[in-house]
């Protein structure tokens, strides 16, 4: 009974929305950054952006210290697409942890604007061909899922000098929030690679330990969880832990569980 409900358990993890895996002994160092665009409605068909590359700068020096994060979604964007709470994820990755003072949106040449069925350029000021910088200065904390909202407003970033011409020049709001908390542990023995289910209600986040015996779950909304450990080895007992309480924005840290047969 004991290998057939733990046969059914891993089946269920492995094809679980929002699995984390924790496998990478640097998760354990660094955030999670996920950058979301959305836009207000503005009076056009459309506006398109050409999104090239995402980056970030957490040493406070505007002319260096920028790196690129990997994954970018690069491509042409209409950003009426993304009215009326829509949004589009371009990068989900890994950032140092300490403080994030900015980030910056690299823009290509393929930017254009839709009036009244009539595509037209859309000039990008010199001044921003390095790209758009947003300050954020924001501490981020190891371990933790942070989401990033760009607000863009498409009806405050075209300039239209009266030649006929539309000039880009973006005006764009940041939200940087902590998504819930993070659950960090270590069974032992390490090489018995064992699940571990943070458990509220119907609610369930799963991770397996890595080859450390260490596991990490984040993005955990806060409140109070029950964990069940199920090794892999089934000579080896499940365990429970009650009441592991997780805050929005810290890291709880649990006691190393002792998998004994």
């Amino acid at each position: 009974m004991k290998s057939n409900l733990l046969t059914s358990l891993f089946a269920s993890l492995l094809f679980t929305t929002g699995l984390i895996s924790c496998s990478d002994k640097d998760s354990n160092e660094k955030a999670r950054l996920e950058v979301r665009m959305t836009d207000d409605p503005a009076n056009y068909d459309a506006v398109y952006i050409d999104l090239q590359d995402v980056q970030i700068n957490v040493t406070g020096e505007d002319d260096k210290g920028w790196q690129s994060l990997p994954g970018v979604h690069k491509g042409i964007y209409n950003l009426l697409d993304l009215v009326n709470d829509k949004d589009t994820l371009l990068v989900n990755a890994d950032i140092p942890t300490g403080k994030l003072h900015q980030i910056r949106l690299v823009l290509g040449s393929n930017n254009s604007i839709v009036v009244d069925g009539k595509t037209i350029q859309l000039e990008t000021p010199s001044a921003q061909q390095s790209g758009l910088k947003l300050n954020v200065q924001h501490n981020v904390t190891g371990g933790i899922l942070y989401t990033m909202l760009l607000d863009f407003d498409a009806g405050k970033s075209i300039i239209t000098p009266g030649n006929g011409k539309y000039i880009l020049k973006p005006v764009i709001r940041t939200v940087l929030n902590a998504v819930g908390g993070s659950i960090k542990g270590a069974v032992t023995p390490a090489p018995v690679i064992t699940a571990v289910y943070a458990i509220n209600g119907a609610d369930t986040i799963s991770t397996f330990t890595d080859s450390t015996g260490g596991y990490l779950i984040k993005g955990v909304p806060a409140a109070s969880y029950t964990l069940q450990y199920w090794p892999t080895d089934t000579t080896y007992n499940s365990q429970v832990k009650t009441g592991i309480a997780v805050t929005t924005g810290n890291v709880t840290v649990v006691d190393t569980v002792r998998l004994v047969k």
